[in-house]
């Protein structure tokens, strides 16, 4: 988005340089007031009671403002036109349970007590809005669900480059199933390596890390490889020489299976959510029915008899470009501001 507006500012919460990306020392980014408490920069969940009233005093003064939204940005006010692009409507008010499953017993009775202020909040600043964009299919259909809103839908980008040099990884050798996912419940990577406890010796190899990681470790066999903290050149590398990615998160868009097939690498994807907007079945890859250790194993036996084209991967990769991103972005933009104009 920042590429997209090169000469916005980036209104935000908190801003964690050395957390975040490098490239947003370049952009003009202004935290909120919330920004000089510095232990919440690395504990962003320890903030969420202040992050309703930080955002409703947040004003900014702009023709459009673009509200990168999956549950806060969306309460900004603004002197022109709100345009929401939304990544799902907040977890912690419409997921609650699989949210909550990761945040502990104290932070999850916390989030609960303030449940019901949080609805009627969220359900004020979606009716502030000019205009929604949606991420996905899955993500439009719970936002008309929460909101009662249509909206639009612009696919995120995929900006992985896998023309650049790659590295190899370790003694990762080629020809391994390739898991790309956080380390948190409703990523099912749990399942995934239940399966291939059921698919010696095929090998996987999982890429993440997060607050799972000690009890996957545990329960992994020997014919499981855990990464993380890898360069984007050595994820290139693990895409290009993986025999498929297995992704089975419950996701509202799902981009790991776009950045392998921009590798000519297919996917084995869970039928549900983004992955039915990323995952062509049987051109790009095909899905089983239930994030469980039975139905993975069984899709990638039946992987082995399934053949794909590589340029058909990489085509449909292309599909999610930045640049087509970025021109559908403005084009909403340009309506938005259109709009401002014949009002």
């Amino acid at each position: 988005m920042a590429r997209a507006f090169p000469d916005a500012a980036v209104h935000t919460s908190l801003y964690d340089p050395a957390g975040t990306f490098p490239e947003f020392a370049e952009i003009d980014v202004r935290p909120a007031p919330l920004d000089r408490v510095a232990p919440l920069r690395r504990r962003h969940r320890w903030a969420l009671p202040l992050l309703a009233p930080t955002f409703s005093t947040m004003r900014v003064d702009a023709d459009v403002v673009v509200c990168s939204s999956s549950g806060w940005a969306h309460g900004a006010r603004t002197t022109g036109r709100k345009v929401v692009y939304c990544y799902a409507p907040a977890r912690w008010l419409y997921q609650t349970d699989s949210y909550l499953s990761s945040t502990g017993r104290v932070g999850g009775a916390g989030v609960r007590a303030l449940l019901p202020a949080l609805r009627t909040w969220d359900q004020r600043a979606a009716r502030s809005a000019d205009r929604y964009v949606s991420i996905s299919h899955h993500t439009r259909a719970m936002v008309r669900d929460a909101y009662g809103i249509d909206s639009d839908v612009v696919f995120p980008p995929v900006t992985i480059d896998v023309s650049a040099p790659q590295s190899p990884v370790g003694d990762v050798q080629p020809g391994y199933f390739l898991c790309v996912a956080r380390l948190l419940p409703y990523k099912n990577v749990d399942a995934v390596i239940a399966a291939f406890a059921q698919l010696r010796p095929e090998r996987l190899v999982v890429v993440g890390d997060g607050p799972e990681s000690a009890r996957l470790h545990a329960m992994a066999g020997a014919n499981v490889t855990f990464l993380s903290a890898i360069s984007d050149d050595a994820l290139c590398w693990l895409y290009a020489n993986a025999r498929a990615v297995i992704a089975a998160s419950f996701e509202d868009f799902g981009l790991t299976p776009v950045e392998a097939a921009a590798s000519g690498t297919p996917t084995i994807a869970l039928r549900y959510g983004g992955y039915l907007d990323t995952v062509i079945e049987g051109s790009t890859g095909h899905f089983f029915d239930e994030p469980a250790a039975a139905s993975i194993a069984a899709a990638v036996r039946g992987f082995a008899t399934a053949t794909y084209s590589s340029d058909t991967l990489r085509t449909h990769a292309a599909s999610f470009g930045e640049e087509h991103f970025a021109s559908q972005l403005r084009d909403v933009v340009d309506e938005a501001v259109a709009g401002a104009g014949s009002a």
